[in-house]
């Protein structure tokens, strides 16, 4: 096993273990995907990875990051994103699509704008949602406390989007959990004070996110796979653990799931992050060796002969990467050579001059 062995997931086998991280792009307009989202990804797609993922999509309007997010809270929303599938299996790769709502970090300018901060209602910002009215930050806006209508207006939320994602094409969905956003949000006790079925011991906390994933996986085939994005551990004692992941992916397993993205952090501001190579891989094997599911290694993997050690050690069963991928487009292409793997596959038949 190796970064460019095919990896079967339910009746989906990517040509290698590649993926595009998700990212966002803050190019859409009223959630709606345009040329700029199709050559991002279908250039990734040129370049040789056996996964495609796209930025987090929200599932409510009001569950998106700033005005600009990418979006499938709408039929309309499917036409570009089938077009794009499109592309992306031209190239031989296969089509992901993370299902997202950022609950109480909603409705912020996106990061280039000239102003920065909560968007105001007369700007068209919005109220954010969230397990209680702790807002993130000191400068953010003050959400909404979901109660139970709210919470069941949500799950149908997600499960209108992923019959959306099965009508454009993606070969598989992410459910994000991860990086302080809604279902993050309920998981974590630095973030949960509820004390009703959805706040205060484990089961509770966990309960949102299997009702999205039980809702999801009702209309998602079931020869697709289905990943869930995680925040394997908050950085604080006093949060999310990693022990808490592996608990909660032994509950995830029977109900669908196939893979644990595995990432870290995001649900309060200040907390201290070791960031280095390879960093949150930890979070990855321990899913991978103490549960049924696969797992995937994501966070500040660079060169080829790191993330195909990652594979061969047994440390994940699939690496995404995001910046990089940003940085080199092609980067599968040089992985094949550094690593010295026959990749005239890879290659698109106009570029084969370039090998």
């Amino acid at each position: 096993m190796s970064l460019f062995s095919p990896l079967t997931l339910r009746q989906l086998t990517l040509r290698n273990r590649i993926a595009v991280s998700p990212m966002c792009q803050y190019r859409a307009e009223d959630g709606f995907a345009d040329d700029w989202h199709l050559v991002h990804l279908g250039s990734r797609a040129v370049g040789g990875v056996g996964l495609v993922m796209t930025e987090a999509a929200a599932v409510e309007a009001r569950g998106r990051i700033s005005p600009r997010d990418l979006g499938i809270w709408r039929d309309a929303h499917a036409t570009k994103l089938q077009q794009i599938t499109d592309f992306i299996h031209q190239q031989g790769a296969a089509a992901g699509i993370q299902l997202a709502h950022v609950g109480r970090k909603a409705g912020t300018y996106h990061p280039w704008s000239e102003r920065q901060g909560t968007v105001p209602p007369e700007a068209g910002g919005w109220q954010p949602v969230g397990p209680g009215e702790a807002p993130f930050s000191v400068d953010s806006a003050i959400p909404k406390k979901l109660d139970e209508t709210g919470i069941r207006e949500v799950v149908e939320a997600f499960r209108r989007a992923a019959g959306r994602a099965l009508e454009a094409g993606f070969d598989l969905v992410e459910i994000h959990a991860a990086h302080g956003y809604l279902l993050h949000s309920f998981l974590s006790p630095l973030a949960n004070d509820r004390r009703d079925a959805y706040g205060g011991d484990f089961d509770n906390r966990t309960r949102l996110l299997r009702e999205v994933v039980k809702a999801v996986r009702g209309v998602w085939p079931d020869e697709r796979p289905l990943v869930v994005r995680l925040s394997a551990s908050d950085w604080r004692e006093d949060g999310w653990q990693v022990d808490d992941t592996v608990r909660l992916a032994t509950l995830l397993e029977p109900l669908g799931v196939d893979l644990i993205d595995c990432s870290s952090g995001g649900i309060i501001p200040g907390v201290k992050i070791p960031s280095r190579p390879g960093y949150q891989v930890p979070f990855a094997e321990r899913v991978r060796r103490e549960t049924a599911l696969l797992s995937g290694a994501v966070g500040l993997i660079t060169e080829p002969e790191q993330a195909d050690a990652i594979i061969r050690q047994g440390q994940a069963d699939l690496v995404l990467l995001g910046r990089e991928l940003l940085r080199h487009p092609y980067w599968p292409l040089y992985a094949a050579k550094v690593l010295g793997v026959p990749g005239d596959e890879l290659w698109p038949p106009p570029y084969l001059r370039a090998r």
